[in-house]
């Protein structure tokens, strides 16, 4: 196990990406935080899970983020 697959996905199983949010139905993520999920380290994935957190609360629209360096 890598340092990174200490951080669990937020996948739900349900895939679709909402024509009018750009964002997954089940995860509210946007594709390329889906995408860039396996590769990601432990700090961009915690970034992207913060703005999933975000998003599901205030049912924001997707802004792809600039992860940090």
């Amino acid at each position: 196990m890598t340092p990174a697959d200490d951080v669990p996905s937020p996948c739900t199983g349900v895939c679709r990406i909402g024509a009018d949010t750009v964002l997954c139905e089940g995860c509210a993520r946007t594709i390329e935080e889906i995408v860039e999920w396996s590769s990601a380290t432990s700090e961009e994935k915690r970034f992207i899970l913060r703005q999933f957190a975000q998003r599901k609360s205030c049912g924001s629209s997707a802004t792809a983020g600039n992860y940090p360096q």
